[in-house]
């Protein structure tokens, strides 16, 4: 999975999180994308979600989220706890709701939802976490193992105690939540999606769609929803006798809307955002910044807003990708200011020129508070390079133990010097992938409907998933149905 790196005012709170720093001042480079959402309730979204996941701008899509989740909000059972709904730019299928009572969207899942009634479910599901007040059960925040590629599981006990703060970050408002809190949500959700008039069936079938991608190895993306809301095998026929249960209630046939929301969802992008970042070939590119580099080979990599982080494979060295130097900022001074912000005892710093950019060494032993034992001491060793490309200037920061340090030394210069222009129109040109609504003919199955619209072969059983459907199934003259291009 690559989510996105960008320019971001976020550096400063990942940057803190990242390493134990002795300053509270760090770099900033654009306004953060946080202030374009649109409040509800005069809550705005978190802005550590924001800088992890990055914040989806679709005045379309967002305001539909708006005006069904303030519905929902007003007739749950603590409509002053419900502030704000968010969808953030992550191709990961996910939703979540945070303690204070928001709750965020990816457009991975937006894309995966096949009618209103299915949003409506999964959002009354959220939204009864909030209002159960599950998040404040377990206290502010807590991570999740799978969201953290690099951080805590893949690094070692000995880099892990240098970056673990960072796996906060990582997995930022995702909590997991028991078998009793999962059934009260969908009891609650239930309750709420059909008590604004949809169908709650839809939740349950959606279990279907979420399970089908967690088992196919060509889906796009993976959910994660599944692993920060534990399924079970009993939990789609609750839902569907709860479901009933409301339709009786309701005393009238709740709604679906297929269509309405599948148009929603025209151009929606599908998958990873190359023009944020990406990784082909060993080396990671990024389009919108024209920036190119190596990582290191057989080692892992994630790619988020604000840094893109790489890690030795068994976990003993990490070099980290982020912006560096705040608006003006010299070269100099945004070194000097991330010897400080590491805690580098004794920097020996080195004026150098990398593939034409201006870029300065910075070589030394990190002190800090070592959490297994307490005490103050160097905590590790780092070569870190600050590379000024026009008015950005990035770092590269490579740390590692003080023993292992001459065996990655040299991939940390290697990485380093690797930085350069990207030139290739072929990468520079990379679009994303978006989901386009057609419509079908009289006699045609998915799979000759997805032929006639130029799907190949190979992601028909992926896009068979996609619309919540089997490649055998039989469409009817102008029904709408989801592929997948440019």
């Amino acid at each position: 999975m690559n989510p996105t790196f960008r320019r971001s005012a976020q550096a400063s709170a990942l940057l803190l999180l990242l390493l134990p720093l002795a300053s509270s001042t760090s770099p900033k480079l654009d306004p953060p994308k946080a202030a374009a959402a649109v409040p509800v309730q005069g809550a705005n979204p978190d802005p550590q979600v924001i800088a992890q996941f990055g914040l989806f701008e679709n005045a379309k899509l967002q305001s539909y989220i708006d005006q069904k989740g303030m519905a929902m909000g007003r007739i749950s059972d603590r409509p002053a706890d419900v502030k704000g709904f968010t969808i953030v730019d992550s191709p990961i299928i996910n939703a979540f709701a945070t303690p204070d009572g928001h709750v965020y969207f990816t457009r991975g899942i937006m894309a995966y939802f096949n009618n209103e009634a299915q949003f409506s479910g999964v959002l009354g599901h959220e939204i009864g976490h909030i209002t159960a007040r599950h998040g404040q059960k377990q206290q502010t925040r807590s991570t999740i193992a799978n969201g953290a590629l690099i951080l805590g599981s893949i690094l070692s006990k000995r880099v892990a105690s240098i970056a673990q703060p960072a796996s906060q970050v990582v997995g930022l408002g995702l909590l997991k939540y028991g078998r009793d809190d999962e059934n009260e949500s969908d009891k609650l959700g239930v309750k709420y999606s059909s008590k604004i008039g949809y169908d709650p069936a839809s939740m349950a079938d959606f279990f279907l769609t979420l399970q089908r991608t967690e088992q196919s190895s060509g889906a796009a993306t993976i959910p994660t929803f599944l692993s920060s809301h534990p399924n079970s095998a009993d939990r789609y026929q609750n839902v569907k006798k709860l479901a009933v249960q409301a339709e009786q209630q309701a005393g009238k046939q709740l709604a679906v809307n297929r269509d309405q929301y599948l148009r929603l969802l025209e151009g929606l992008p599908f998958g990873d955002d190359p023009r944020q970042g990406f990784v082909e070939g060993g080396v990671f590119y990024h389009p919108d910044l024209k920036f190119r580099f190596p990582i290191p080979s057989g080692w892992k990599s994630q790619n988020s807003p604000t840094q893109f982080q790489m890690a030795e494979p068994n976990g003993k060295a990490v070099i980290v990708l982020i912006p560096a130097g705040g608006s003006g900022a010299t070269l100099d001074a945004a070194a000097e200011a991330l010897a400080k912000q590491l805690n580098i005892q004794s920097a020996q710093a080195s004026r150098t020129t990398i593939n034409s950019f201006p870029a300065i060494a910075i070589q030394g032993d990190q002190v800090g508070q070592d959490q297994q034992t307490g005490q103050q001491g160097i905590t590790a060793r780092t070569l870190s390079y600050v590379i000024q490309d026009g008015q950005t200037i990035y770092a590269l920061v490579g740390l590692t133990s003080p023993a292992a340090f001459e065996t990655y030394a040299p991939q940390f210069q290697r990485t380093a010097q690797g930085f350069a222009r990207l030139t290739d129109a072929s990468k520079l040109n990379r679009q994303p992938e978006k989901v386009h609504i057609r419509t079908a003919k009289a006699g045609q199955t998915l799979a000759s409907a997805l032929a006639a619209n130029g799907v190949p072969s190979s992601r028909y059983e992926e896009m068979a998933i996609l619309n919540g459907m089997k490649t055998s199934d039989k469409l009817t003259s102008g029904q709408l149905f989801k592929i997948v291009g440019k």
